[in-house]
């Protein structure tokens, strides 16, 4: 705690003006991978001690509601890197996003002059992530329900003096202080850093093979003591029989439909609270290491994440969902000439970055971009914006774990979710201010509120029409991967992350995805 006050105390002193000496300012992103936004103000900041977030709070701005643009990595990812909303760069899962070559915010810092490097979890480009991720994408609209993940449990590792429980982001992060120490320190150019987290995305589950997905949430008693146990929520479940039917969906492929104790349900969120503390530390030794060689007080700091995590709210682990718990982003920016300690509402999302970073660094951002540069609500200056940010974010998904297009139109005190055509799968409305659990889907209670966000969400993308090419795209990626295995199909695809159900009437299985890729039989 002496360490976060001293250097709140040397950044009010030497870090008044956005381009120190007129030079262009440093920009360093640190972004996790499931982090819940709420966590970085109250009151779920008082759940788990997190004083680097607390110091970015205090000596830059908060954003209250930004909003990821997928829940899900690669394609969040992909909104972040580009600017663009998904269904326009067609980042429809894990396995489809941004071609390799695509321009990202960090390639025009480079050919603007900035000093430039990226290091950890990228994952923005096409190509990555399981098999079983990808066809569990492809076949979603199958008539079949298979549990794809491992029921969620917790790990404990190591004893009160385990610090580096994620070993691998440790390293990244032990690269990245280096690389600020050795490389950018020593630069006459301004610099930008891009550091990637895989914390606090759960664990893969060892015990459940090689094909395992993430489940498992794994720290030790040394983060557990940063916990406040007795804040901890114990959150409020719907019966199974009245969820909304993709959300049965989603409960039942993510192993969550099972019976889960009180206590249970206490030590995943309490392990995954505990998984954010240190994500926290190592965007503490981030800052440390800028303070140390001079170069905090011209240097834009910001912390963010892909999406978030529900842990357990909703009967749901992961993200994949539109609830508060997995869409809603940390986003704090904190630099020289930002406002210290404000606390914006505006609605934000992630496409946001990509010409903020820009305008920061004094780049005009070209081409067509979904997002608006947050400078002027952040500057202390009186920026005029041609642009003016509008009152909603958008959001989308089209992965696994969900049997249908989601599209989530954030507006004021609602939350709209609209499914597939907008006709088959019925939508929900969450008035967010009074029912902040997302328990009360009020869709038929206020039709206007419904018919008017439904032609805003049909102003911003055509939906139906976005449905249908993922659904098209689904079946030739699936079929293309299909007839590349050959005669080893039916053994590849009774062993994926689902084989335990899969194998429980595997013809009935493979029947019905024949049924889906060729029509009735």
């Amino acid at each position: 705690m002496k360490k976060v006050l001293a250097l709140v105390f040397l950044f009010q002193l030497y870090g008044p003006s956005l381009c120190q000496n007129g030079t262009r300012p440093n920009i360093v992103m640190v972004m996790s991978d499931a982090f819940d936004g709420r966590l970085t103000f109250d009151p779920g900041s008082k759940v788990v001690q997190l004083p680097y977030v607390n110091y970015l709070r205090e000596l830059g701005t908060t954003f209250l509601n930004a909003y990821t643009n997928s829940p899900i990595c690669c394609p969040s990812r992909a909104a972040m890197w580009s600017g663009q909303f998904v269904h326009l760069t067609q980042s429809w899962n894990n396995y489809k996003c941004l071609d390799a070559n695509a321009t990202t915010w960090m390639d025009l810092l480079e050919a603007n002059g900035y000093l430039t490097k990226m290091m950890g979890k990228l994952d923005y480009t096409s190509g990555s992530h399981s098999v079983s991720n990808r066809v569990e994408a492809w076949t979603r609209d199958v008539q079949f329900l298979l549990r794809q993940e491992g029921r969620p449990v917790t790990q404990l590792a190591g004893n009160m003096s385990t610090v580096r429980v994620m070993r691998k982001d440790w390293e990244n992060t032990d690269k990245a202080t280096q690389w600020i120490q050795q490389t950018a320190a020593s630069s006459h150019q301004p610099f930008a850093l891009y550091l990637g987290l895989n914390l606090p995305h759960p664990y893969k589950t060892e015990s459940l093979g090689p094909t395992a997905g993430g489940s498992t949430f794994l720290t030790s008693p040394y983060w557990l003591g940063k916990v406040s146990s007795e804040l901890i929520t114990i959150p409020k479940w719907l019966p199974m029989a009245a969820m909304h039917p993709v959300d049965y969906y989603s409960t039942f492929t993510k192993n969550c439909s099972g019976v889960f104790t009180e206590e249970e349900v206490k030590s995943i969120r309490a392990f995954y609270y505990a998984m954010c503390a240190e994500a926290d530390a190592m965007l503490g030794q981030v800052i440390s290491a800028l303070r140390e060689t001079g170069q905090l007080n011209n240097t834009v700091v910001i912390f963010t994440a892909d999406h978030g995590e529900l842990a357990m709210e909703h009967r749901q682990f992961y993200k994949m969902s539109m609830f508060e718990g997995s869409s809603h982003v940390p986003l704090l920016i904190m630099g020289p000439g930002l406002t210290s300690g404000l606390q914006v509402n505006q609605l934000v999302s992630l496409v946001d970055l990509y010409p903020t970073v820009l305008d920061i660094a004094g780049i005009s951002a070209g081409g067509i971009l979904s997002g608006h540069s947050l400078l002027p609500l952040l500057s202390k200056a009186n920026i005029f914006s041609k642009k003016r940010h509008p009152d909603w974010v958008l959001s989308e998904y089209h992965g696994c774990n969900v049997n249908t297009s989601t599209y989530m139109l954030r507006s004021g005190r609602w939350k709209y979710i609209a499914y597939a055509d907008g006709l088959s799968v019925p939508p929900q409305l969450f008035d967010v201010t009074l029912d902040k659990e997302e328990l009360h889907n009020v869709v038929i209670k206020f039709p206007d509120v419904r018919a008017h966000l439904d032609k805003l969400l049909r102003s911003i993308v055509d939906y139906p029409k976005v449905s249908t090419a993922v659904h098209l795209y689904n079946k030739e990626a699936f079929g293309a991967w299909r007839h590349s295995l050959e005669g080893n199909y039916s053994q590849v695809i009774a062993n994926l992350r689902w084989h335990v159900d899969w194998q429980k009437d595997a013809l009935a299985n493979e029947r019905a995805i024949d049924k889906w890729l060729y029509g009735s039989l």
